[in-house]
């Protein structure tokens, strides 16, 4: 009768390290899985950082745009004309004085 009731008391040991084992590796891969509350968190962030860059790129094209259009055959822009000479090639008028 000892024997069986020793026998009873290990098995329900070994059982409940097992649910309490299988529990914890369950807690875990929740928490820190790669589905898991951390990688959601991750996600979430880079999500709002690629959201930022993508409205940034945005307005860089529509600038982008802009210009491409004012420097147009359709639509020629002369003050903007006369800028990027200035800036890309050096340009300058006559009656200006360059000072270094």
């Amino acid at each position: 009768m000892a024997q069986a009731a020793a026998r009873n008391n290990i098995g329900s040991l070994i059982y409940f390290a097992l649910a309490f084992t299988l529990g914890a590796y369950f807690t875990f891969a929740a928490v820190q899985g790669d589905y898991g509350v951390f990688r959601r968190v991750e996600i979430n962030a880079e999500a709002v950082t690629l959201t930022a860059e993508r409205d940034r790129l945005a307005a860089d094209l529509d600038r982008m745009q802009n210009l491409t259009k004012r420097l147009s055959d359709a639509y020629l822009d002369l003050d903007l004309l006369d800028q990027q000479a200035r800036d890309v090639l050096g340009y300058m008028r006559g009656d200006e004085i360059a000072i270094r």
